[in-house]
Formats: C-alpha cells, sequence, structure tokens
C-alpha cells in the first residue's frame, strides 16, 4: 500500500525496523531538547504529514524499550490519525517514572501502525443476542 507522506523533519521517513515489524518508528523533530518531569506530559513533532486512504487510520503506540528502561509512554496509547486529518502528526509523551527524562531530536519516541478500521451504521433492537458470558463484567472470568 502506498501512503502519501510531507516529511518537513530533518530525519529520514519512518521505517519498519525488520521485515516482520507491524509499526514503524517515528522520531522527535525538535530545536532543541525536552525535559520531561515525573508524571509530565508534552506534544513532541514529528515534521510529519500524511493522507491516509479511507477505511485507513494511523495508530500511535509506545515503544517497548523506552517504557521499560525509563517509563515513557504515549499518552492517550494508541492515538488515533483519522484518514481526514492532515495536520503535522504529534505524540503526546507522557513520563512516568520518578526521573526527569530527556528527549532530543531524532530520537524514536513511539511506533505508528497503519490499520484498517469499519465504519458502523448502528441497528437499534430491542434485545441481544444470549451469549455464554452474559453481562459479565471486569473480573467475571476469574484469575485463571
Amino acid at each position: 500500500m502506498k501512503v502519501k507522506i510531507v516529511n518537513k523533519s530533518k530525519h529520514d521517513l519512518p521505517k519498519y525496523s525488520t521485515e516482520l515489524s507491524a509499526g514503524m518508528d517515528l522520531r522527535a523533530n525538535l530545536s532543541e531538547p525536552v525535559f520531561l518531569k515525573s508524571l509530565e506530559r508534552k506534544l513532541i513533532p514529528t515534521g510529519l504529514f500524511v493522507e491516509l486512504p479511507a477505511g485507513y487510520e494511523a495508530q500511535i503506540r509506545p515503544r517497548s524499550g523506552m517504557a521499560l528502561k525509563e517509563g515513557i509512554s504515549v499518552l492517550n496509547t494508541p492515538g488515533t490519525i483519522d484518514a481526514d486529518y492532515r495536520g503535522e502528526i504529534g505524540v503526546i509523551l507522557v513520563n512516568l517514572s520518578n526521573q526527569v527524562v530527556e528527549i532530543n531530536d531524532g530520537d524514536r519516541i513511539c511506533q505508528m501502525v497503519i490499520a484498517v478500521h469499519e465504519t458502523v451504521q448502528w441497528e437499534s433492537v430491542e434485545d441481544l443476542e444470549v451469549s455464554e458470558r452474559g453481562a459479565g463484567g471486569f473480573g467475571h472470568t476469574g484469575k485463571a
């Protein structure tokens, strides 16, 4: 699939790290370092603009290494970029550690996964079909 992209960053286009990777790393596009204090969140620019085909979205997800080693996550995980959005891709990073974390220009800050989605039409009914689970909610199926 081909997706149109405008790259106003100082970095290469996003790419897959391995042949079977689902996500592409996005890089921070910064003029100076950003310091995230404990529990602080900031919008980090990427310098990237995309035009996704109808029926697709881009999902912005945390990088597992940053999450484990530095406590950095994407706040609205997964973030969604809709097919009709034409603005710059910005990533809301949050520092869940108790240390200040420095984000530098070119740092890989998240993964982007392009995914198909469906547009639904609601069908209003009086009752739903019976299922094995029924109305059982959180924790309903137990620990094992």
